[in-house]
């Protein structure tokens, strides 16, 4: 286990870079700690398998250091780093068979008979694949063969990480929610670092102690599940996490006041006066929509009954909204105006987020 130390990390894919449009990955400097379970989220092309890959030595920085235990690991091959590395399509032996497969990396490293043999029944009861043990992978479905991936990556314990890029898609969906769970079960038992690449936030919110969402290159934030639901620090962070995500709407603010679509709506703290380009961010969730003369007029577009509750779309100016009904609240035509909950009321300048000043009593 190691805890993974970036220092003034950088990468560019072009050979000599000039700006930070140039950059695939753009200057990071983190601690993450050892023994905790890491989600790298964030859309396609943001730069998560860049960083994976250059903490796993399969890619070498443009600039800076990647230390494990702080021990200069940047210029060390992959083999002299001690990691377990799984990718996002299959990587199986065809000719072994799946107790073979599971047993080689203990093997290669001279590991006792009845250890390799005692780990492999453990962790081939853990992917659910027991009773295939003695067949050939090569005639086993991708999802089978990535679950001896998933294994391979997992039988070795005294790795310094276990690293995930997105290992679970090809796994059809029941079993994606079991080997999340079982992944998270074996990070419990045996304490590994280990790092999750994902687009998917169910995959990073059910398996990480801390997500470290990713936007154009950059760590916008790291933080628990909760902290990225109700304190996203960035808009991106808002509009991401979360089924709908963040409303973000364009607003001026001068203390503990908004005009939005030229209304008025008290914020319940005070934020000075932040120019550049102002929004406010409020989850569908922190969203009630009314009746009567209070709060922002709209137009309701259509009701979606997810069955948990309803998502009610809604039109401000233009701009849509949505908003989170139980699933026993009637929707009627008269909801003309949708109202904030100030203790879901973020401020966002240039998309990043600004800080209360404090309450307003």
């Amino acid at each position: 286990m190691a805890k993974i130390t970036l220092d003034n990390l950088a990468h560019s894919y072009l050979p000599n870079p000039k700006s930070d449009d140039d950059y695939a990955l753009k200057e990071l400097n983190h601690d993450w700690v050892d023994g905790e379970a890491y989600a790298l989220l964030g859309s396609s092309g943001c730069g998560k398998s860049t960083l994976l890959n250059i903490i796993s030595g399969l890619l070498h920085p443009s600039q800076g250091r990647i230390l494990f235990n702080d021990r200069d690991v940047t210029n060390e091959p992959t083999t002299q780093r001690n990691i377990a590395q799984v990718f996002q399509f299959p990587v199986v032996y065809d000719t072994m068979t799946v107790r073979d497969n599971l047993a080689f990396p203990l093997r290669n490293r001279g590991a006792d008979p009845q250890y390799i043999q005692d780990r492999v029944q453990q962790i081939a009861a853990m992917i659910g694949m027991e009773a295939t043990l003695n067949k050939k992978a090569r005639g086993l479905t991708a999802d089978a063969k990535q679950k001896i991936s998933l294994g391979r990556g997992m039988v070795r314990e005294d790795v310094n990480a276990l690293l995930f890029d997105e290992p679970l898609t090809v796994i059809d969906p029941h079993m994606k929610w079991e080997l999340r769970t079982q992944l998270k079960s074996l990070h419990h038992e045996f304490g590994h670092t280990m790092i999750y690449v994902t687009h998917d936030q169910t995959e990073a919110l059910t398996f990480a102690d801390k997500v470290v969402v990713m936007y154009d290159g950059r760590v916008v934030q790291m933080g628990t599940p909760q902290e990225l639901f109700e304190t996203p620090q960035h808009t991106f962070v808002g509009y991401f996490i979360g089924s709908p995500g963040m409303n973000v709407l364009n607003a001026s603010v001068t203390g503990d006041t908004a005009v939005i679509a030229g209304q008025e709506i008290k914020l319940g703290k005070g934020y000075g006066t932040p120019s550049g380009k102002v929004e406010i961010g409020v989850r569908p969730e922190f969203t009630q929509l009314t009746a009567g003369d209070t709060g922002l007029p709209v137009t309701i577009k259509r009701v979606e009954d997810v069955g948990r509750h309803k998502i009610v779309r809604v039109d401000l100016n233009g701009t849509e909204v949505n908003v989170i009904a139980g699933e026993g609240d009637t929707i009627s035509p008269d909801m003309n105006r949708i109202i904030f909950d100030p203790v879901g009321i973020n401020i966002y300048c240039d998309s990043w987020r600004v800080p209360p000043q404090g309450d307003v009593t």
